[in-house]
């Protein structure tokens, strides 16, 4: 149970908060000086001082309604009697880095928002965080920051975008990669292809399907560190201010009652709960990079297998994209997130009695939450639409460090084929639009590990490509895929090429065997020859030799375990909190 010598309850002790150090005595004139100068008053520089950050910018729509949410955050932290200081940090929104260079810097964001939330809460002495984010990596690393720092936190999620119509259908941005590839097979026109993109994302918010937004999003409920049903709302709701306010409510009464705090929420058990949700709406891949990340922020062992076996035995219920039918808005209509967390509640699928930041248990804060009947986006789970997740791990002698499959609507789960072997994301995408591969094939594209990218690239282009293109292939990869890919597509395999691992030393027409029921990933190449092959084995250059992605490879660890940039929570001495 969280610590209760923490908790105000007749007010604020504020030699027991952080914000001490800059607000009270003599000692604290000069900084109450700046505080007076933007406006503050008495009252609210003796206060809490809450950090308000958010991801907000204007590269995508993922982020553009960040600021408005944030307004609505400190309103209710003004409330709740505390003293709101907003700050923003970076995004690299994937969507549009995404098939080119500037892809290299996602990966490599989660941490650099995570360092930078870090940096600017300890540089300011704040006493409590209410984190907003909108876009891939800046969910994880908003979260991740939360369990480093261990402050008093809750987590926003931006919101999804709504749906676009294309000729009467319902259509995102994963629709608009995959016209690409029928732009280039012939069965879109240039005006075909014109006419969709104008019209696949209507609205800010982030991409809608179950892609790494909404399943990083599902998981800041399951995990508990974002207020029951916060994730739900497309981001134009006015029902996104409420929770927002509610949010910046529920940090001041974390610091109120002395809890719980991060890292009395993120438990192993807590951890499994994420993993379930994941797999039980089919979502992406990349969630095995981030919930061992978040892990490692709490000093807790949580690696790629331990994810994949969770989703071994966690039934798929959810009917979302890019396996399904459904986006995220029409998950909001039946009732949310709430909806599959019940379910898996009521089956013995998730902990119930794990804590969360309403102070009550995940069990409690989802007790009145029912199934829809009369609806097929999300299923009991009696009728699963498959009895184990829809998120595999896979081992073998080609991912002895594990690899990861998406199986949500694939029909076939093994998949056996020649290699044809691409040093590079670049030189896949140019062969696969020149149509440069055979039905059948294992297209490898290897050097895109996060050492060997650097930066562990999506491969949303490429796989788009083949998928618009009707291709029958199978592809792996040492770098990731967008949660958006769709097909027999293996990411995270590990070691990565860069080190030597086994996917750089496979040769064109290696034989490679993928059992996605089975959980193996192997290739036909003895021991001994690969042995030989590595005796000749010389790692590859980049040309990032200086600047943050040289500083990035050079600390980045393994994928298995989350591609951390520093040791954790089990090298620390203390928490930012305990100072």
């Amino acid at each position: 149970m969280y610590n209760k010598k923490r908790a105000h309850p007749n007010g604020w002790d504020k030699t027991k908060l952080v914000s001490r150090y800059v607000t009270e005595g003599a000692k604290s004139a000069p900084h109450r000086a700046y505080y007076y100068a933007m406006g503050m008053t008495e009252e609210e520089i003796h206060q809490p001082l809450v950090g308000v950050a958010t991801c907000w910018n204007e590269a995508a729509p993922c982020n553009i309604a960040l600021s408005r949410q944030a307004q609505a955050v400190k309103r209710g932290v003004s409330e709740g009697k505390g003293t709101p200081r907003e700050f923003t940090t970076i995004t690299v929104t994937d969507g549009i880095a995404m098939g080119h260079e500037g892809m290299r810097s996602s990966l490599a964001s989660r941490d650099v928002i995570a360092d930078s939330v870090e940096l600017t809460m300890r540089g300011h002495c704040y006493d409590a965080l209410v984190g907003l984010a909108g876009c891939d990596k800046s969910l994880p690393g908003m979260m991740m920051v939360m369990i480093r720092l261990n402050v008093p936190s809750v987590f926003m999620y931006g919101g999804t975008i709504l749906p676009g119509n294309f000729r009467g259908e319902d259509v995102d941005i994963v629709n608009v990669f995959e016209g690409v590839g029928k732009h280039a097979k012939g069965e879109f026109s240039d005006e075909d292809l014109k006419e969709l993109e104008c019209v696949a994302c209507p609205s800010a918010g982030a991409c809608g399907g179950q892609f790494t937004a909404n399943t990083m999003a599902c998981v800041s409920e399951a995990i508990g560190l974002a207020i029951p049903h916060s994730a739900g709302a497309p981001a134009p709701y006015e029902s996104r201010d409420e929770y927002a306010a509610a949010s910046g409510e529920a940090v001041m009464n974390l610091i109120r009652n002395g809890g719980p705090y991060p890292r009395d929420i993120v438990t192993r058990k807590s951890l499994e709960n994420a993993a379930a949700i994941v797999a039980a709406t089919g979502g992406s891949t990349n969630a095995a990079l981030h919930l061992p990340a978040m892990a490692h922020e709490a000093g807790i062992d949580f690696d790629l297998f331990d994810v994949a076996e969770i989703f071994k035995k966690t039934p798929y219920i959810a009917n979302l994209r890019p396996g399904g039918k459904y986006v995220a808005k029409h998950l909001y209509d039946i009732g949310g997130v709430g909806v599959v967390i019940k379910e898996l509640l009521d089956h013995g699928y998730m902990h119930g009695d794990c804590i969360t930041v309403t102070g009550k248990t995940l069990a409690e804060n989802y007790a009145n939450v029912k199934l829809p009947a009369d609806q097929d986006v999300v299923f009991p789970v009696e009728k699963a639409i498959r009895p184990t997740g829809g998120v595999v791990g896979l081992k073998g002698n080609l991912a002895p460090e594990g690899g990861i499959v998406k199986i949500a609507g694939l029909e076939k789960l093994q998949f056996e084929g020649p290699a044809r072997v691409f040093d590079g994301e670049q030189a896949a995408f140019d062969a696969v639009q020149a149509r440069q591969y055979k039905d059948g094939d294992v297209i490898v594209i290897r050097y895109e590990g996060p050492k060997g990218g650097p930066g562990m690239r999506e491969m949303l282009s490429t796989t788009a490509a083949l998928y618009g293109q009707g291709a029958n292939v199978a592809l792996i990869t040492d770098g990731r895929f967008s949660g958006g890919t769709r097909g027999f597509c293996i990411g995270h395999v590990g070691p990565e090429a860069a080190v030597g691992g086994a996917i750089g030393l496979i040769r064109d027409g290696d034989i490679i065997r993928i059992d996605a029921e089975a959980g193996t990933l192997e290739v036909d190449v003895s021991d001994e020859e690969f042995a030989e092959r590595k005796k000749a084995f010389k790692p590859r250059q980049t040309n990032y030799q200086s600047g943050a992605l040289q500083k990035y490879a050079a600390l980045v660890g393994d994928a298995r375990y989350g591609a951390v940039t520093h040791p954790g929570a089990k090298s620390e001495t203390h928490t930012f909190v305990d100072l």
